[in-house]
């Protein structure tokens, strides 16, 4: 009996050891499957943080382009000078095509008191054309330091933003600012089919771009009363103050909800280049927590089985040990093939940002050429004029230079004299025409000055040749001769010369090819250029999309030459149309102001 109770003491000594090493067991696989679950978590959470920066700095770095694009757009600098009708209608135009093109919610010129003269959205109900955003901080802070950014409600639309905003200069004053609104909408999609919840705060706290609705314009921490005075002011979150956020993340695990019902996430936070704000993405523990858990409640399963069994259970014990290394290889292999579908992701977005920033320099660059190269392919149209017009003078002065030597060995010196005179005439007309050339071809910035009309045209006709002369009727009053437009002379000869061009190429091979250039007094005191000739005219079919770039009625022409002439007299305040021919074929009438 005695022995008995010992063997029972024994079996209960026995069973209270294993159920101790059982408890202790738990514990530190409690503890380790946390720790386990937390890393991973962390893992997961910088990649995504780093993912969803990525994505917002390239969202951002496009449309922070499009404001020092626009404030080089003349009708903007028109509008603002003038506040005009007819500048400020094609800057609607252009701004609404312009937001559509780029996904921007709204494009708007403020004019220096703070009130919208064109906008992208003028033709809707909701446009903000007419409304006055000097109380803005962004309008002020823009007009203060040349360029701010500020996320903030939408006082018309109610739609959240972030407004880029940049000053506009004229005659060295701030003249005003283009604001361009950017909404997320896109960016909000990709973050929700993240495992967790991502937003953006800003440098107190408040969460501005989420992918949860109900957390934007919440604080995550509280705000003082200077600032929430600021933003009641500036209605920059709208009439009410930012309420707390039901996120708190200052402990070290952040928990949305309240009380048992929260959840729980591992936080990760990456700058974003959006006023000091941070990007913070919350992934949640959840999971990773379920599966170190499992993989604990495995191996404590197994232990207890080898501790039951003792040596009978051994080959099960190794291959449940088995079925959880499996299991660790399973997660460790799903986590790195995730990790490559971040990383393939992360370097998609680089070349993607690369593309871009090499598309704009490209734009940027072809732009600038553009003017250059269609001055020096009308040179190469007209190079064989150019050179008869030399050859002429330069076969004189070999007549005249071998009558001077003939006449000097009979010693007629007046005579003499008088052909060294035509010789030296000659000269001058062969260095004015090349230096009309030089001048023209010559890259250099434009200056808008006063110039005479009447030197203009002649220096457009020289450059041409004496075809265009001989057919081209000039009609110039001589009291107009003199009349100073305002242009840079380079380029209005760059316009004068694409017109004519045009008209010589259209009435090539007809019978009695003529050309008019008319100058006459138009209405607002303006100067009324105006080219017409006799040829088959403009086909119907393109007369409206004439002047878009790339549209062209000549079998090798690109379409790029009167795109080019209307912008150059859009430039200097005038304008280039067409208008019906006096002579049956095609005219255009170019605008000019006076100086």
């Amino acid at each position: 009996m005695i022995g008995f109770w010992k063997r029972r003491r024994g079996a209960i000594a026995a069973g209270l050891a294993a159920l101790l090493f059982v408890g202790l067991f738990a514990t530190l696989g409690e503890r380790w499957a946390r720790t386990q679950a937390i890393a991973a978590a962390d893992v997961t959470a910088a990649r995504a943080a780093r993912s969803h920066a990525g994505l917002l700095a390239s969202e951002l770095q496009k449309f922070r382009l499009l404001p020092v694009v626009l404030a080089e757009y003349p009708d903007v600098a028109a509008a603002l000078a003038t506040h005009a009708p007819a500048p400020i209608a094609r800057l609607d135009r252009t701004l609404e095509l312009l937001a559509q093109r780029t996904d921007s919610a709204a494009i708007y010129l403020i004019d220096r008191d703070g009130l919208t003269i064109a906008a992208s959205n003028w033709r809707l109900p909701t446009s903000f054309v007419g409304s006055n955003y000097g109380f803005r901080p962004y309008f002020r802070d823009a007009m203060a330091n040349g360029q701010s950014e500020l996320f903030a409600l939408g006082t018309v639309s109610g739609r959240p933003g972030l407004y880029l905003a940049r000053r506009l200069d004229l005659d060295g004053r701030p003249a005003g600012t283009i604001v361009v609104k950017v909404e997320f909408d896109r960016v909000e999609a990709i973050w929700a089919r993240a495992s967790g919840p991502s937003f953006v705060t800003d440098a107190q706290g408040v969460i501005l771009i989420t992918a949860v609705p109900d957390w934007r314009f919440r604080a995550t921490r509280r705000l003082d009363a200077a600032t929430l005075a600021r933003v009641r002011q500036t209605l920059q979150f709208g009439g009410a103050a930012p309420r707390p956020a039901a996120v708190d993340l200052s402990g070290p695990l952040a928990r949305v909800g309240n009380g048992e019902a929260a959840t729980l996430y591992r936080a990760a936070t990456e700058p974003v280049p959006l006023a000091d704000g941070r990007l913070v993405h919350l992934e949640p523990i959840a999971a990773p927590l379920a599966a170190a858990n499992g993989n604990v409640r495995l191996w404590g399963l197994g232990i207890l089985l080898v501790v039951i069994a003792v040596g009978g259970l051994v080959l099960r014990d190794r291959e449940k040990r088995q079925l959880a290394l499996d299991a660790q290889r399973t997660l460790e292999a799903e986590v790195v093939r995730r990790t490559a579908q971040l990383q393939a992701a992360n370097q998609a977005l680089q070349v993607e940002s690369r593309e871009r920033a090499d598309a704009d320099r490209r734009y940027r660059a072809a732009r600038e050429e553009l003017a250059q190269a269609n001055r020096l392919g009308s040179l190469g149209q007209i190079t064989a004029g150019v050179a008869h017009e030399i050859n002429q003078p330069v076969a004189a002065i070999r007549t005249f230079a071998e009558n001077a030597g003939q006449l000097l060995d009979r010693s007629q010196l007046q005579l003499v004299r008088d052909n060294l005179g035509r010789i030296i005439d000659l000269t001058s007309r062969i260095g004015s025409i090349t230096a009309e050339l030089r001048n023209f071809a010559r890259r250099k910035a434009p200056a808008i000055d006063a110039v005479p009309i009447g030197s203009v045209i002649d220096g457009s006709l020289m450059i041409l040749g004496e075809r265009a002369r001989q057919i081209t009727t000039i009609d110039l009053p001589k009291a107009l001769t003199d009349t100073l437009v305002i242009g840079d002379r380079v380029r209005l000869e760059q316009v004068l010369i694409n017109l004519l061009q045009n008209a010589l190429d259209a009435m090539t091979g007809g019978q009695t090819p003529k050309i008019s250039l008319a100058v006459a007094t138009a209405a607002d005191d303006a100067l009324a250029v105006t080219i017409a000739d006799n040829g088959p005219g403009v086909d119907p079919a393109i007369a409206d999309a004439l002047f878009t770039p790339f549209v062209t009625a000549k079998p090798a022409g690109i379409g790029l030459g009167l795109a080019i002439a209307r912008d150059i007299a859009r430039e200097f305040g005038g304008e280039l149309t067409l208008v019906p021919s006096p002579l049956g074929g095609a005219a255009f009438m170019l605008l000019l102001k006076r100086h």
